[in-house]
């Protein structure tokens, strides 16, 4: 029997990972600049939080979600998504006594039963944030200027795509006439979106299948249904987006996969992707911490899926992980090989040395394979000298360096190679 990983669920392997995990710690700190804080979170929940947070009507939580008993008959699942997560977190903890708003990031694996394709598995990863507390259009710019600044960084190119998709005072009017050409053109519908258009008619909105399109695109928009509250609090989230000079499209008919979303939503998308486009999503979702038990809360957020932006071609500074690999002649040089390895990662430079016996033409291949910067050469010559010799790779140029001077000489070196982060 052959072992492999279950379908949908994909290992990353180095040097793969070191990408991946670059990317993650610049958005990371590009979320504590803005003041966010981590939370981290189980990888389940009762069922009841993603039932009753995401909505019963929804693809997620029909055919989605990986869900069991445990041996006290209790339902539990797998989180498909974060933000029901942490609003239960919010509201168990009691976390608004320590004042509001509660600014919030989250990153690690999810969980959704789909047909494995290219940016989509049945594990996958997000970074997100979650902004508890303000019912201001501000609020709403702002987590929408945070994801707009991480594909900046990344050097992603994407369009940002929004909409208002109302409150419980001005969504049930739009929903009526939506069911109603739905109904009209019911014949022309997929076999999903033909019960969509019953039970939750928005859900036909963000439907990708492609026979869908033509019935989409000639919906009425959700624009002419919104109240005047509404309709204020999105022309201001509009003006706060333009006065920071980011680019949108407005477009009627965008919705979420998700129901607890009111007034704000948005979209980024990657011009290049195909029908799964979506890099980064989100809004806002004033009515999901009353919903779960806790006083009704104001909150905005978004998730931004890591496989797509893998996808997407990050762009990572050369030379971000260079390091230094070190080079043993003889049974001697190897013990003094692996001191200097311990005093150089204690100065938190990556290095690794050879640990099977291998020759020095050997352990040059290994220094090249591993994309280091820099080697040091410890044989018989620098044994008897006190010194080392450091050679650049790429160059091929060689140095002797005092022993003492090894680890301020491999940072000079290093610098050379990271100039905004050092070693």
């Amino acid at each position: 029997m052959e072992i492999k990983a279950p379908k949908g669920i994909m290992d990353i392997l180095p040097p793969e990972s070191s990408k991946w995990r670059e990317v993650a710690g610049k958005g990371t700190a590009l979320l504590r600049s803005y003041g966010y804080r981590e939370i981290m979170l189980p990888v389940m929940e009762y069922t009841e939080v993603f039932a009753r947070g995401i909505g019963q009507g929804t693809d997620i939580v029909q055919k989605e979600m990986f869900t069991f008993e445990d041996k006290g008959g209790r339902s539990l699942t797998l989180r498909p998504e974060a933000t029901a997560g942490v609003a239960r977190a919010f509201v168990q903890h009691h976390m608004d006594k320590a004042g509001l708003p509660v600014k919030l990031y989250y990153q690690g694996p999810m969980f959704r039963h789909e047909r494995p394709q290219a940016g989509r598995y049945r594990q996958f990863r997000q970074l997100g944030i979650e902004l508890i507390g303000s019912p201001h259009p501000s609020a709403d710019a702002e987590v929408i200027l945070v994801c707009s600044e991480f594909f900046s960084l990344l050097g992603i190119g994407t369009d940002l795509v929004i909409n208002s998709v109302g409150d419980a005072a001005c969504r049930p009017g739009y929903i009526e006439a939506l069911k109603e050409y739905l109904a009209q053109n019911k014949a022309s519908l997929c076999r999903d979106c033909r019960r969509r258009a019953v039970e939750n008619p928005l859900r036909v909105l963000d439907c990708k299948v492609e026979g869908c399109a033509g019935i989409i695109a000639g919906a009425p928009g959700l624009e002419g249904f919104l109240c005047e509250a509404c309709r204020e609090h999105y022309r201001e989230v509009i003006a706060l987006l333009e006065a920071a000079s980011v680019a949108f499209r407005m477009d009627g008919r965008l919705v979420r996969g998700l129901d607890y979303y009111t007034r704000t939503v948005f979209e980024f998308q990657d011009p290049k992707a195909g029908g799964q486009n979506a890099i980064a999503a989100g809004g806002r979702y004033d009515d999901l911490i009353g919903e779960l038990g806790g006083k009704p809360t104001p909150a905005t957020g978004f998730s931004i899926g890591m496989e797509r932006v893998m996808l997407a071609g990050p762009r990572l500074e050369p030379g971000e992980d260079a390091g230094i690999y070190i080079m043993a002649i003889g049974d001697e040089a190897r013990s003094k090989a692996f001191l200097a390895a311990y005093e150089l990662r204690k100065a938190g430079i990556r290095v690794d040395l050879d640990h099977l016996l291998r020759s020095p033409k050997a352990q040059m291949r290994e220094a090249d394979r591993g994309g280091f910067a820099l080697s040091v050469i410890i044989g018989e010559d620098e044994m008897a000298g006190g010194y080392y010799t450091l050679r650049e790779m790429l160059e091929g140029s060689q140095e002797r360096v005092e022993e003492s001077d090894l680890v301020e000489t491999v940072i000079r070196h290093l610098e050379r190679w990271m100039p905004t982060r050092g070693v």
